[in-house]
């Protein structure tokens, strides 16, 4: 266990200056712990990346990496995630105020941030039967043109084996959720307490082929003074995480990977704009999805217990 104290301190300091409020699947099996001896660590990279020039300018890319340790009934994991996409436009702006544009000095080129989000999260499971665990996990992350500078928190809770064939598993998680969220605009930081359901389906379609598909609500306990002066009162925060993912072997190491992700807040944090008027708080859209294609590069190794 002191093993464990000492890597889950280690990566809790890394993923700090990260955010995780986006949950993952990444529930704990007994059965990967079950009977192992030795220390194992599993380990994925995953990444993608686009750049444009010219005429209209973007650069975007996403990037992930997810490790995991096996000692006993004891598993450590730990998730990181980033993603940023930046577009530049030649745009007319009328410099002299004289309705046309009729100079090449008014013609600029328009940066916008269209993407930066990061997410980290470390997790702890301890598991009590096969199809019993408890959980713990702590959380930090970051969406900008969300509105959310910051988001820090944790969750703790119990977890359930519904089904399991030899190609395919459910389960499914409920428990407690803690975010401290700090918003654009310089408003007070949020706190919510909030209850958290889960379910999250594992299957292998064909060989080579998987399937990930997860589901997770949060809704929140306490009332919440919102800068939107929108209701924040118990119930009123509910966000919902939706995640499909479709993975290819192309290689014994590497596979190609599409993915769908929905995240809806009905209590959204305040628009990314400046120069608003005072008492104008206009919210995000509740609404946030994202697609991927992506290549994940698998690590995986086993270390001697000397004990």
């Amino acid at each position: 266990m002191r093993k464990l104290s000492g890597v889950a301190a280690m990566i809790a300091a890394m993923a700090g200056t990260a955010y995780a409020d986006d949950p993952k699947f990444v529930f704990g099996k007994k059965e990967e712990v079950k009977d192992v001896k030795d220390v194992e660590w599993h380990a994925t990279a995953e990444g993608g990346v686009v750049f444009t020039t010219g005429n209209s300018e973007t650069t975007s890319g996403t990037g992930g990496l997810k490790i995991s340790r096996k000692e006993g009934d004891d598993k450590l994991q730990i998730e990181g995630s980033a993603a940023y996409a930046k577009g530049s436009v030649r745009q007319g702006i009328d410099m002299n105020g004289n309705g046309t544009i009729d100079d090449p000095s008014e013609i600029v080129t328009v940066d916008t941030l269209t993407a930066e989000t990061l997410a980290g999260k470390v997790r702890y499971d301890r598991f009590l039967t096969d199809a019993n665990s408890l959980f713990i996990a702590a959380l930090a992350s970051r969406d900008v043109p969300a509105g959310k500078l910051s988001v820090v928190g944790g969750q703790f809770g119990y977890s359930r084996q519904l089904y399991k064939t030899k190609d395919a598993e459910t389960l499914a998680e409920i428990g407690y959720d803690f975010s401290r969220e700090h918003l654009v605009g310089g408003s007070p930081a949020l706190e919510i307490h909030s209850v958290r359901a889960f379910v999250g389906h594992h299957a292998q379609m064909t060989e080579g082929a998987v399937l990930d598909a997860s589901a997770e609500l949060l809704s929140n306990l306490n009332s919440l003074t919102l800068p939107t002066h929108e209701d924040g009162g118990p119930f009123q925060d509910t966000r919902v995480n939706i995640k499909l993912a479709i993975s290819a072997k192309i290689g014994r190491n590497l596979a190609f990977q599409t993915s769908f992700e929905a995240h809806y807040d009905h209590r959204p944090a305040p628009l990314n704009i400046k120069m608003l008027a005072p008492g104008f708080t206009p919210a995000a859209e509740p609404l946030d999805t994202i697609m991927k294609a992506q290549l994940i590069y698998t690590f995986a190794g086993k270390v001697e217990d000397k004990k």
